[in-house]
């Protein structure tokens, strides 16, 4: 605020970028019975930056007291001004009062939208366009604690009054039907109030500006309000895994910005293979059995251009190095086949090599362990998982999904899947085992997945002194079981107490459960491969040896 006229005036100003609706923001903010707006109040001091040159520079600095609180619309006896700036006129020797007082919002438009309107003109450099500068601007106000109300363009030109209505009240000012008002006939400007909008033609001579502003664009769009909510931002089920860093590719990128080509092949054929692994106590479980296993599938799928094993780790060890995950940390590994010219079908067309993807999430226990699960059973029916016919490997992952949705519809947490004749293969995300009279049965893996910790626990089986065998196994057979459990990297060892709504033995979890749930989880913390990224040189240090 300002004083002036015995009373001191509140500035709120508003951020925006060249050839946006900020004009037609400023006319509407005009029409209120308490404001007054200044249009560019900042555009002298930008003028006088050394080393900027700018069309009518010498006539414009000649005038300059002509241009300088310059109020656009209202006579200045009124409380509020509202100051219309240009991003890129944030310099930054700028005034700290200007930032500290006063109110502030964010008017972002797409790129898409805009940088057309260049196509005729010289068009301006990706730092005078300004996004870059927006998020600056974003920036510093929130350090500050203030911030900022951000608008998004589209939302302004399809739902003017809620998206006013919004930042009054983000601005704790009343809304005013005058807002929306104007005198008829055609203006000079966009108006909020467009009967159409239709997309132009993108000038492919913009496409490198386009790339270098949509980023900041969408960082910015993520904090756009709708109705009140701020939109796209759910609640996460672990909040520490909203900041992630995640390995796309060739390098890391934070969370939303890791994403993937649409022409890479697992978005248009589903072509990719993965695998679960677990960290604890700063080392991963079972990490080279896991690698053996995504490797084999990268060959049997006949993937071109893989990454080598050593690339692989490096980008694992990366990944948890750079989130600071060294315990309780679960790592979803993803190798596409990559990234096409164009689309089709033809592994040919694959002239990139494979994209891998590095997910590691905090990861607390997904099951209870402690007084076990329940499981119904699913009518969709497992295909076997040894198939080499990509549409049985597609099938398998939907008819999962399939069964776990029927787990959820009957408030179970999993479901277990039979194979073709009627025997139970897996539940839709893990291998299963049951005890009866002491000894240990789980199914041939003939139709499910023959895991990795499904083969460490049978052999912790046999270093208990019992006996596993490996059978066709009825539904009734592990209905009437003594003791019941699941195996999976992500879920561990967990207990069955309720199969259909049968009890499975005294619906406590057995002794023998216990046994082996007590031998793995020593094995987890005792076993695994360190995370150990190998020390990179300094770039001096390897010219001078």
């Amino acid at each position: 605020m300002v004083e002036g006229k015995g009373e001191e005036i509140e500035f709120i100003h508003l951020w925006s970028i060249p050839r946006s609706l900020s004009t037609s923001l400023l006319y509407s903010f005009a029409q209120r019975d308490d404001m007054e707006v200044l249009d560019e109040l900042l555009h002298p001091n930008f003028l006088r930056v050394p080393g900027i040159e700018r069309p009518y520079q010498a006539e414009l600095l000649s005038k300059m007291e002509l241009y300088e609180n310059k109020i656009v619309f209202g006579s200045g006896q009124k409380k509020c001004q509202f100051c219309k700036n240009v991003a890129s006129q944030h310099m930054p020797d700028l005034t700290d009062e200007l930032m500290k007082k006063g109110k502030h919002c964010i008017l972002i438009e797409n790129p898409l939208d805009i940088l057309p309107s260049f196509d005729k003109v010289s068009p301006p450099s990706f730092m005078e366009l300004g996004y870059a500068s927006l998020v600056s601007i974003y920036s510093e106000l929130c350090a500050q604690g203030k911030s900022p109300s951000i608008i998004d363009g589209a939302l302004l030109q399809n739902d003017p009054e809620g998206t006013l209505r919004g930042l009054c009240e983000d601005l704790g000012i009343p809304f005013q039907a005058a807002m929306l008002k104007r005198e008829a006939g055609p203006k000079s400007f966009d108006g909020i109030w467009a009967a159409n909008y239709y997309p132009t033609p993108f000038p492919p001579a913009l496409y490198n500006l386009l790339e270098q502003s949509l980023p900041f664009y969408n960082m910015l769009r993520r904090h756009v309000k709708q109705s009140g909510i701020i939109s796209l931002q759910p609640t996460l089920p672990v909040p520490a895994n909203e900041k992630l860093l995640i390995w796309v590719g060739n390098g890391i990128v934070p969370r939303e910005s890791a994403k993937i080509s649409v022409l890479d092949f697992v978005v248009q054929g589903g072509d990719a293979v993965w695998e679960g692994l677990q960290v604890y106590n700063g080392k991963i479980f079972k990490l080279e059995e896991h690698l053996d296993r995504l490797f084999d599938s990268a060959e049997a799928l006949a993937f071109s251009n893989v990454p080598t094993r050593e690339q692989v780790k490096d980008a694992i060890f990366e990944t948890l190095i750079r989130n600071g995950m060294f315990d309780e940390a679960h790592i979803r590994l993803t190798l596409t086949r990559g990234k096409k010219v164009t689309s089709g079908m033809s592994p040919s067309l694959n002239l990139y090599g494979c994209t891998l993807i590095v997910l590691a999430e905090w990861n607390p226990p997904i099951y209870e362990n402690e007084k076990g699960i329940t499981l119904v059973t699913a009518t969709t029916c497992r295909n076997s998982p040894n198939n080499l016919d990509s549409k049985i490997h597609h099938n398998n992952l939907l008819n999962n999904i399939l069964a776990k949705i029927e787990g959820n519809n009957a408030s179970a947490d999993d479901a277990i899947m039979l194979d073709k004749d009627g025997y139970v293969s897996e539940t839709n995300a893990t291998n299963i085992f049951l005890v009866k009279k002491g000894r240990v049965a789980t199914p041939h893996a003939d139709y499910c997945l023959p895991g990795i910790t499904r083969a460490t626990v049978m052999d912790l089986v046999i270093k208990e002194g019992l006996i596993v065998q490996e059978q066709r196994i009825s539904l009734s057979e592990f209905h009437t079981a003594d003791e019941v459990w699941t195996v999976g990297t992500i879920g561990e060892l967990s207990p069955v107490v309720k199969i259909d709504g049968h009890t499975i033995g005294d619906g406590s979890v057995g002794p023998v459960t216990r046994r082996l749930r007590s031998a793995l989880k020593k094995l987890t913390a005792e076993s695994g491969v360190p995370q150990n990224f190998p020390l990179r040189q300094p770039y001096l240090h390897r010219l001078l040896v």
